[in-house]
């Protein structure tokens, strides 16, 4: 290590979200030595991946990504984009490829592009989990080869090993597949030879841009890594990255605060220390990073269905009263009627799930008030079935036969539930599943994964 101390900016918590455009121009007057900014995550259920489409628009994705590169292209930097397209899928870093080719092409930027590939072959990985390859995280369910051969797509997240291997390259900008969060931003500093307890803390810290500061909105941080420790800044100067700020990031994804598992170890915060160094910035010591077997998380989703929804409200107090028995007694009926439209089974081929918004929707079982009735609720009715257009008439005769479902105590038609659209039925195409929780042993921290280089501009 020839530098003592290095640097780096989050810009944002996630590519296409934002970010001010005076935090970016006070980041790059503090010179930064990489910018890594994360474009993808699981947070948002398993669409993205099962589909292979990204969540943020195209829209969205090339402002952000526009400003960077020019930024880039001032500081003379690498800049470093994790998990594109939301999923890291391979169509997406290839989608997101070609908007960073179109920018540069705009923009008159000339830069040595690299991609890596995280997709996994779903039949190369069924015959890693034969061969003994593949192990369940706590919690996961049982698999079998079939569950694997099932997968829309799998993603390897890579640690930050792949992303060495192109900044090694020389590669200006990286596009990576999916990608450990922390990996973009340790990857710089781990080349360099910095300790890997305050790089993999810092990184852990910055992940999520602003998301770590006193104001947590779309907006960006400045750090610095030295061989004892770190130091964290927002970019914003109406912000500040407090001890407690800090601190309480290491909560925010994580089932553990102090042991946070990355491919090729644990970083331990037990023993960290905070302490502020001004009112907006705080510096971290203590950290440790212990090597620990290489493993790679996997995330895969299968097609579970096709779905059609609706909803309603109720506010009549008799319903309410008996509102567990009187969607009870509806499901009852809509299984036979099921059964002698289509010859199908409730709960097999075709799935309903009606929940109550208002009335422990959130936390189900959990819910400590689930005795307090309110005043009125939201019905949710979802029906998930193998084709669409069969999802969509069992939603048809569902909302019919519920909105006049009876109450003994009223005499006559009634109208139950108030549908605030008309067709109340709302197609939601196809849904998706998470069948992996699993990790992948490989044979090197690069054999699972596919690199490429380009001369853009």
């Amino acid at each position: 290590m020839t530098d003592p101390r290095i640097s780096l900016i989050s810009p944002t918590g996630a590519l296409g979200m934002g970010f001010l455009d005076e935090s970016l121009e006070r980041g790059i007057s503090l010179k930064p030595d990489v910018i890594a900014c994360d474009a993808g995550s699981t947070d948002s259920g398993p669409f993205y991946l099962g589909s292979g489409t990204p969540k943020m628009s195209r829209r969205a994705i090339l402002q952000d990504l526009r400003r960077l590169l020019l930024a880039r292209d001032r500081l003379k930097v690498p800049l470093i984009i994790g998990s594109c397209g939301t999923s890291g899928v391979d169509s997406a870093v290839d989608w997101m490829r070609e908007l960073t080719l179109e920018i540069a092409k705009e923009e008159g930027l000339s830069f040595k592009l690299g991609r890596i590939y995280a997709e996994q072959n779903p039949t190369l990985m069924a015959e890693a989990f034969k061969s003994g390859k593949i192990d369940p995280l706590p919690g996961a369910p049982e698999i079998a080869e079939q569950t694997i051969l099932n997968c829309s797509h799998i993603v390897a997240m890579m640690g930050h090993e792949p992303i060495v291997h192109l900044l090694e390259k020389q590669c200006d900008v990286i596009l990576c597949g999916r990608a450990s969060d922390t990996a973009l931003f340790s990857a710089l500093p781990l080349m360099r030879g910095f300790i890997p307890g305050p790089v993999w803390h810092c990184a852990k810290t910055i992940e999520c841009g602003a998301i770590c500061s006193s104001i947590t909105r779309a907006d960006g941080v400045y750090a610095e890594i030295d061989e004892n420790g770190f130091s964290v800044e927002p970019l914003a100067l109406d912000a500040s990255c407090t001890p407690l700020s800090l601190a309480s990031h290491t909560l925010y994804e994580n089932a553990d605060p102090f042991l946070i598992r990355e491919p090729s170890g644990t970083l331990d915060t037990q023993n960290a220390n905070y302490h502020a160094l001004s009112e907006r910035k705080t510096r971290v010591e203590g950290s440790v990073f212990r090597p620990e077997r290489y493993t790679l998380k996997l995330e895969g989703a299968a097609l579970s269905g096709f779905q059609t929804v609706a909803i309603g409200g109720v506010r009549d107090p008799y319903i309410l009263a008996r509102i567990d028995s009187w969607l009870a007694e509806m499901k009852v009926f809509f299984e036979e009627r099921l059964q002698e439209l289509t010859g199908k089974t409730l709960g097999k081929e075709v799935r309903l799930d009606i929940s109550q918004y208002g009335r422990n929707a959130v936390m189900g079982s959990l819910e400590p008030l689930a005795h307090e009735m309110p005043h009125e609720i939201g019905l949710l009715f979802t029906i998930t079935a193998p084709e669409q257009a069969l999802a969509n008439d069992v939603a048809r005769f569902v909302t019919h036969a519920a909105s006049h479902w009876p109450i003994p105590e009223w005499q006559g038609f009634i109208s139950g539930i108030a549908f605030p659209f008309s067709p109340p039925e709302i197609d939601r195409g196809p849904s998706y599943r998470f069948t992996l929780n699993h990790v992948l042993i490989p044979e090197t921290p690069l054999s699972a994964f596919r690199f490429a280089e380009e001369q853009a501009g």
